[in-house]
């Protein structure tokens, strides 16, 4: 039975979702289906993962990206391997390690296991804890939207907005329309967004094929950009509003997303633009205590070097590629999660709202 989020609608095409039962290579059994965002948006292809070798292969591939996606799938997966029979707590562990920057992925996966465990090792408790998880995200995702847009209105005075984002934050991120795109999407709603700026974000062009296919289907007004134009765009004054996402945000405010994020921070400072994160509190690592503990996941450079196989330099070209930046919660103006919007953003904030109480909202 395909379980989609009661909250989920056809907008757009689910990212990750469970199968009771498929045709495997061993007979019949569970399996996760990812739509593939690698061949996106030429083509809108499933990739059914039968066992964990496969999804973390996914995983690691891009099939799958996006921080609360992620940590569906670290459930899903885990579930996965409690259907199979498999050595649970190892395949928890490869899951969770796939990679090491969204703590999502660990987080979806470890409170899969902690219900498999709770329940005597039964594959139904996890399978049960991974699918209330994906309700939950999808519920963070209206919550983040209906508050970030709120946010939003109040620093546009009435106008609408020209908002610029950078990598893909929408429903192929979520159980739901997403993070910083299902801002943008209800400013779009009420007639409150006059441009969507769209990063291509190199090198894999997350901006380009991901979210421009997302406002393409929705009807947003939008242009693509090369990453490099966004200065220029700042200084003529055409960018009101800069609203990203987050794969891990330490207990200082610091915050790791896609490469290509903190000049955009910094750009945004300098042309007195505010500069809002948008995630949902699972995103935030307490753990981690700031910027400089995140680690950060460095991809092959073929990647940067080569397109679809073509060089784009020459051959044995070395090539510096992080996944992700980190901002430092100075030039974060706000962030919005699920339960309200933190600004100014510092660890004394974050302790605040960790331990449950009502979110500082100031500008």
């Amino acid at each position: 039975m395909d379980n989609a989020s009661p909250a989920a609608d056809e907008w757009v095409p689910r990212p990750a979702y469970w199968i009771d039962d498929v045709p495997t290579a061993y007979g019949h059994g569970p399996a996760v289906v990812l739509l593939d965002q690698t061949r996106l948006p030429a083509e809108e292809v499933r990739l059914v993962c039968s066992d964990v070798p496969t999804l973390v292969d996914a995983v690691r591939r891009l099939v799958v990206r996006g921080a609360p996606v992620l940590g569906i799938v670290g459930a899903y997966g885990v579930a996965l391997a409690a259907a199979r029979g498999d050595d649970v707590k190892a395949a928890a562990e490869d899951i969770a390690h796939a990679r090491p920057t969204a703590v999502n992925l660990a987080w979806g996966a470890r409170r899969a296991l902690a219900a498999w465990q709770a329940s005597g090792g039964d594959a139904l408790a996890a399978l049960r804890e991974a699918r209330v998880l994906h309700e939950e995200d999808a519920a963070a995702s209206a919550a983040m939207a209906a508050h970030g847009a709120r946010f939003a209105e109040g620093l546009a005075e009435g106008r609408p907005l020209r908002v610029l984002t950078h990598c893909n934050t929408g429903a192929l991120v979520s159980g739901g329309e997403g993070t910083a795109l299902a801002v943008v999407r209800a400013l779009h709603r009420v007639g409150r967004l006059e441009k969507l700026w769209v990063d291509e974000t190199r090198p894999l062009l997350q901006g380009a094929r991901l979210t421009a296919y997302e406002a393409a289907r929705t009807g947003m007004p939008y242009a693509v950009l090369p990453d490099s134009a966004a200065g220029s765009l700042f200084a003529a004054g055409e960018v009101d509003l800069v609203v990203v996402g987050a794969d891990r945000i330490a207990a200082d405010g610091a915050t790791a997303n896609k490469v290509g994020t903190y000049p955009l921070a910094v750009l945004a400072r300098h042309h007195g633009v505010p500069f809002v994160v948008v995630a949902p509190w699972s995103t935030v690592d307490r753990e981690t205590p700031d910027g400089a503990a995140i680690v950060v996941e460095r991809r092959d450079a073929g990647e940067v070097t080569e397109l679809s196989g073509l060089p784009l330099a020459p051959l044995g070209s070395e090539a510096y590629n992080p996944a992700f930046d980190v901002t430092p919660p100075d030039l974060i103006s706000a962030i919005v999660t699920e339960t309200g919007v933190l600004s100014p953003v510092s660890a004394i904030v974050i302790a605040r709202m960790s331990a449950g109480h009502d979110p500082v909202m100031r500008r």
